[in-house]
Parts: C-alpha cells; structure tokens; sequence
C-alpha cells in the first residue's frame, strides 16, 4: 500500500520573501489577516497547509511561520509595525522591488548569535501566550462572564446567554447599537477551545438564526479553517462576523481586561551621540 506523500508548510525562511512581495503589492502597508490571505493566494496554498494548528499558540502553523518571518524583515529593516499591528514597508526599501533573501537570514543571524527558534516570534509575546492558555483552561462560568463583558465593552447590551456547550462555549443573545441611532439584535456563538471551527459549524449557526436575528457572530479561542471564513462571508446567505483567538486577546488588549500595561523606559543612545 503506498503511502501518502506529506506535504511539508513552508518555514519562515520560506516566507521571508513571500510576506515582503505581499506588503509591497498591497500597496506598502497591510494588516496581518491581508497579508496571510495574499500570501496564501500567491503560493496556492492547500486548506491543509492554511488550517493546520500551531502547537504552542493560538494561532495556525502558517501564522506562525510568517510572524516570524516578520520579525526577520523587521530586524533587517526593511518593515515596521504600528501598535495596531500594521505592517508597512520602510522608506529605505520603498524603491526595493525584490528582498534580498540570503541578506535578511544573514543579518538576523548575525545579531543573534544563538538564535532560539523555539521562542515565539516577537509580535507573539510569551505574556499573549499565557493569556491565552488561561482563557482556554477557565472554568465554563468564568469563562461566560469574560466573555459577557467584552461583549458589553464592545457595545452590546442586554447580553443574555442561552446556553452552554459541550466543548465549555456558549450561546447568547445581545443588542448592538450603532451610531446612536440603529440597534441590531444579534446572536452569538462561543467556541472554547484550541481546534479549528469548520465551515459546517458556521452553515449550523447561521441555520439556527431566527427571523429577528440581524446578525451573527462566531468566537473562537481556536482558528476559523480557510473554509469556515468563506462560508461565512457567502454572498446571497447572512453574513457571519468571525471573531479568533487572536481577535479576542486583541479586544482583551483593547479594553484592558485581565491585563496591567506596564511603561518600559530604554536608553536613547542616538540622541547622547548626535547632541
């Protein structure tokens, strides 16, 4: 019996040039979510590759990769991010079609001497981590109201859950308001785990939206498999706003919740040698 062939994900040294081209064809700067679509749809990647989960993250195998392969062309100076996590391309590569690839891997090298390649890269900071093993690991009416109140903090009101799920998630109810002017009833779905949520627990969830329903949205402490994303987003059915693990560690961010910002101070050295 012959064995099926592996098929092997690209590593990070793979995506170097991948992410630069993504970024640059985007127009020079691009959120996270773009640049993975647009590497995705470049190197014609199989739903395999794209929805296979990291073992240490929240994130995917995929995401993983090419947030270290971020961190390589940032180290090298060629990309910057905001602190809303978008990624531009620096001037002194703004006329740079094509990236030197062998020049990126020896210069992170170099100012690494002993590169730990199990740490995670630096936009996945070890305290994201543990932040999210926390919520993963909460006990299922803790993990409710959580999930109550950054419902609240993004604006819904008379949030309600229904029931609990199985798999520790839960099911709700809420109203949202925009602009001060229209509301829209909206039904949740929480998923609380480390999987991938397919594309038929999306088609479940929107079947089970009732007339009243406007809108619907799905969380995750997972991933969305590549599916699951276009079946929400399906033109001519009701649309579903997909939230991940990392959506909601960003909203924790956001608003604050469970988290204490701590101000770093460092030493300008440029400014002592050019005063």
């Amino acid at each position: 019996m012959r064995t099926k062939k592996k098929i092997l994900s690209p590593t990070r040294e793979d995506l170097i040039a991948p992410t630069y081209n993504a970024i640059k064809e985007l127009g020079g700067s691009a959120s996270i979510n773009e640049i993975t679509d647009k590497v995705v749809k470049d190197l014609k990647l199989p739903d395999k590759i794209v929805d296979e989960p990291h073992c240490n993250s929240q994130c995917t195998e995929l995401e993983y990769q090419l947030a270290w392969s971020r961190t390589y062309l940032k180290k090298f100076g060629a990309i910057v991010n905001s602190a809303r996590g978008i990624w531009r391309i620096t001037p002194a590569f703004a006329g740079i079609d094509n990236i030197d690839v062998d020049a990126v891997k020896k210069s992170f090298r170099d100012k690494n001497s002993r590169p730990n390649y199990t740490e995670p890269p630096e936009e996945l900071e070890p305290w994201k981590l543990e932040l999210s093993d926390i919520i993963k690991n909460m006990n299922p009416f803790a993990f409710e109201r959580l999930t109550q109140r950054l419902l609240r903090e993004c604006g819904f009101s008379q949030v309600s859950v229904t029931k609990k799920t199985s798999d520790g998630g839960i099911d709700g109810f809420g109203k949202l308001k925009i602009g001060g002017i229209f509301t829209y009833n909206v039904a949740f779905q929480c998923k609380r785990y480390s999987g991938s949520v397919a594309a038929s627990e999306i088609r479940d969830f929107r079947g089970s939206l009732t007339k009243n329903i406007e809108k619907g949205i799905f969380i995750t402490t997972g991933n969305f498999t590549r599916q699951a994303i276009e079946e929400a987003s399906n033109v001519g059915k009701q649309q579903i706003d997909l939230i991940d693990g990392s959506d909601f560690i960003d909203k924790l961010i956001e608003f604050q919740i469970g988290i204490n910002a701590k101000t770093i101070y460092e030493v300008d050295r440029n400014y002592f040698e050019k005063i």
